[in-house]
């Protein structure tokens, strides 16, 4: 898939398949919100409202309030490439959410997702 389908896809769309992974998993979709929350920036009153919006992927990060800068450390891999190394700097925030969430479906403690 080239990147301007994923950057132009709904992030209400996607919401609902970042929480299943995770409830499927054991965790809330509270714990999905505080992730997404702390990475963008974004309140619990601004995230629901992004939702409602219907915006794209695109839109949600380059609209979100504050990006943690403590996102760059995060590491590993996702999808077989190393988030690190992303070059596409959309892209590599999509991917820092993905591999967040991945985090907490394989149960990780919070404070070790958020990189406290």
């Amino acid at each position: 898939m080239k990147n301007e389908k994923v950057y132009a896809m709904s992030f209400a769309k996607v919401y609902p398949l970042l929480v299943n992974k995770a409830v499927k998993k054991g965790r809330t979709a509270e714990e999905v919100d505080l992730v997404i929350r702390w990475l963008t920036g974004y309140d619990p009153n601004g995230l629901k409202a992004v939702l409602d919006a219907d915006v794209s992927y695109e839109k949600f990060f380059a609209e979100a309030p504050n990006m943690n800068p403590n996102r760059k450390k995060i590491t590993g891999t996702i999808c077989g490439v190393r988030v690190e190394h992303i070059v596409e700097p959309l892209m590599q925030e999509i991917r820092y959410l993905d591999k967040l969430i991945d985090e907490l479906a394989k149960g990780k403690r919070m404070e070790k997702i958020l990189r406290e």
